[in-house]
């Protein structure tokens, strides 16, 4: 059924989704003949939580890049992952940028700044042809704890907590299965960092999706993720649990090194500053 020209779908709930996980294999990302990413593999099961640390520069946000598209990919493979039989997108196409939605670091300036919350929230709407607007709309501003009454400010008139909000908002309304997490709180005062991440786990647990976040704070990572990757100069040193993360029982130099860099980390102290 269509409206004006989109489709007309249901608001659907976690329940009625086949949820997807991702897989990618020996990814390698090279940016004018310097490799910024080298064959690096990772698989994130549906509705797993699965973190990418490592210091500036090592690589893990431009995986994200790379997942969504936006960092170019010079071999290796990216996939989705679900049940047997589910019938999944290919990479890069329409129905895959749908599925996998990514939240930016900077809340500043990932949201026009001329543009009305309202607008911003109906653009991808309208670039999937997706009806339904008002309603996705309200039920996106409620989700992320904002209100109908934010529809018609624009970025200027927001905190940077409520921008972010406005960036999750934005990726939730498609109703993706995935969503790619690139520090969405280090740019963000650290009281309005714990709402922000309660805000994420709860809507990972409510819509079953499936996250992959990349931190420089280990705390945060053991927090919200079950799995993580160490990187260091575009290479994967470790891949290990968040509990052995927390036990300290790494196998590698260089994630000792991390660990002692974020100074007092713990999962219990991340758990109690959330």
């Amino acid at each position: 059924m269509k409206e004006d020209g989109y489709r007309v779908e249901p608001v659907m709930d976690a329940s009625q989704h086949e949820h997807v996980g991702l897989e990618a294999h020996n990814l390698r990302i090279v940016y004018d003949g310097f490799v910024a990413v080298a064959d690096t593999s990772m698989r994130v099961g549906p509705g797993e939580s699965f973190g990418i640390v490592g210091e500036s520069g090592s690589g893990k946000s431009t995986v994200l890049r790379a997942i969504c598209g936006l960092a170019p990919v010079a071999s290796g493979t990216v996939k989705l992952i679900g049940s047997v039989g589910q019938n999944l997108p290919e990479p890069g196409s329409k129905p895959f940028r749908r599925l996998v939605q990514m939240v930016f670091q900077d809340p500043y300036g990932s949201l026009h700044p001329r543009q009305t919350v309202d607008r911003i929230l109906a653009e991808p709407l309208a670039i999937h042809n997706i009806g339904n607007a008002e309603l996705r709309i309200e039920r996106a501003l409620d989700e992320v704890g904002l209100g109908t009454g934010f529809r018609f400010r624009y970025p200027h008139q927001l905190s940077g907590g409520q921008r972010q909000r406005i960036a999750i908002a934005r990726a939730l309304i498609l109703e993706p299965q995935i969503m790619l997490l690139d520090e969405p709180t280090s740019a963000l005062d650290a009281s309005v960092q714990a709402e922000v991440l309660n805000l994420l786990e709860d809507l990972r647990r409510k819509r079953g999706l499936t996250f992959i976040m990349v931190s420089h704070d280990l705390a945060v990572v053991t927090h919200m993720c079950e799995h993580l990757m160490v990187m260091q100069r575009g290479q994967t040193v470790e891949l290990l649990s968040s509990a052995d993360l927390a036990a300290r029982t790494v196998t590698q130099d260089y994630t000792r090194r991390l660990m002692e860099a974020s100074g007092g980390f713990s999962r219990d102290a991340a758990a109690a500053s959330a």
